[in-house]
Order: C-alpha cells, then structure tokens, then sequence
C-alpha cells in the first residue's frame, strides 16, 4: 500500500440515518451522500483554505502506553455506573474499523496525553452492502483538559465528509489518566451523533486503565436516547434513571475490527 499528503481545508456535518438515499443535514445546509467502496484508495480533497491532509493507508507499528504522574481527576461515577454489558440490537447495521485505528489516533494524541489533555478525532464511513466501513479518520483543531475536549472550526469536519461523501459514524477520544467509561459531557457529545445516525458509537482509548485500555459504547435506545434528548444541563451532572431500567449506554457487539480495511487520517490542526 501506498500513502499521499494533500493540502486542503473542511468544514462540519450531520446525517440523515437511511442508508439507500442518504443525505448530510447541516442546520444550514445539506449537502447529499453517496456510499463509496472501503477498498478504494485515497483521493484528494479541495477545498478555498489551507490545511494539512495526511493519507495514511500503511501499516504502521503499534506505540508504547504514556505513563502519568498521580493527578487528581475527576471521577464521574454516576456515568461509570450507567453502562451496560454488549449490545445486541437486530435493528442496527454492522460497522467495520480498521485494527490499527486506535493506535495510529493514539501516536496522533500522543503529545497531549503526555500532558494529560484530552485529544478527540472523528470517524467517517462509507456504507456498503447492509455495513458502514469507517474509512477516515479526522482529527479537528480543537481544546482539550484534563476531563474534556472540543472541536473547532467544525465546519472544517463538514466539508471533509462531505467531499468524500461519508457519514459522520462516531467519534473517539481519549482518557489520558482516567479510566475507560463515558463521562456526562461524553454522553451529550454521543447524542448528537446517535440522533443523526443510530450506529454512530463512541470510542474511548484509556492507555492507563488497568482493565481495558479501550472501549466502544452506544447510548441505549430508547433509554439512555430519551434521558439525553430531555437533558438540558451542561458540565459534569448526574442524569435521572431510564424509564425502561436499562443503563444509559452500553458497549456495542455490532462493531468489528478488519485487518484488511484501509482509511485515511486527517489532520486539521495548525501546524500538524
């Protein structure tokens, strides 16, 4: 396999949750999708303003974990407390990763957990034949803490998606020196991609967890989709219990890792 580095620019996106005739719903705009082939290899991305595209379609080595000084951090238990075992919905498409994506996001927030900040990146797929492929790897010009972070300049997400016609699948981030769960603020952040696209899940690489250095988890639905849908506080804060009794979120069984996919990473911050 081969690589290639583009110059390019992007903005940011949602999605319309039907597959055959998909579209992306932007609060001010839409722009229409097409499902690609995961086996395709890179194109280039245009766009009016400069920033830095990286194809990586190679295999790269695995990195060594960071090791942490003993910080005290925040600990929202009341999110630990809310996750439930695998799910095993029937009415959920498969989706596929490639092997090396979590370690090739963890040398990309390797700087940042060596400070003990939070890096966050954005996955786009394609969809083909009943399964969504995660096919580009996004990293925004973000803010992170300790507990949390941002992405910036979104609209650049959007015109990355967009341009390649992909879905806009989850998101992945890390816990540099907590343990691997989704936190309140977490929750919100997954809800916004579940509402546009109810396969979307949420990857959290914890290089310190004694017990899983990673997870990938979905928000229950109907439960925990009603409890954040009649949410409207931000911050750290404990949710109420779900209706049904489920837990508010769980970790996914329809997720699969492929050692053959190929994707393509995208770095938009200054100076990457």
């Amino acid at each position: 396999m081969s690589s290639r580095r583009y110059d390019t620019n992007a903005w940011r996106c949602g999605t319309h949750s039907t597959p055959s005739k998909s579209m992306y719903l932007d609060a001010q705009q839409a722009v229409r999708c097409q499902a690609t082939d995961p086996d395709v290899g890179s194109c280039a991305v245009k766009h009016h303003f400069p920033s830095p595209i990286v194809s990586w379609i190679e295999d790269l080595s695995s990195f060594g974990n960071v090791s942490l000084g003993p910080d005290t951090e925040y600990v929202d238990e009341q999110a630990r407390a809310s996750m439930g075992q695998s799910s095993t919905s029937s009415n959920l498409h498969d989706m596929q990763i490639s092997v090396r994506l979590t370690d090739e996001f963890m040398e990309l927030a390797k700087e940042n957990t060596s400070n003990n900040l939070e890096t966050c990146g954005i996955l786009g797929a394609s969809f083909r034949d009943g399964t969504y492929f995660v096919t580009m790897l996004i990293i925004p010009k973000q803010e992170g803490t300790a507990h949390s972070c941002q992405a910036v300049n979104e609209e650049e997400i959007h015109a990355v998606l967009s341009e390649q016609s992909l879905y806009p699948a989850g998101w992945i981030h890390t816990h540099p020196s907590q343990t691997c769960f989704l936190s309140s603020i977490d929750l919100h952040t997954q809800y916004s991609y579940q509402v546009m696209l109810p396969e979307a899940v949420a990857i959290v690489v914890a290089p310190t967890d004694p017990t899983r250095s990673y997870g990938i988890f979905r928000l229950t639905d109907p439960g925990g989709m009603e409890v954040l849908r009649g949410c409207d506080e931000s911050g750290f804060h404990t949710h109420r219990e779900t209706t049904d009794g489920s837990p508010i979120y769980e970790t996914c069984s329809k997720v699969h890792f492929n050692p053959n996919l190929r994707f393509e990473i995208v770095d938009l911050r200054s100076g990457a």
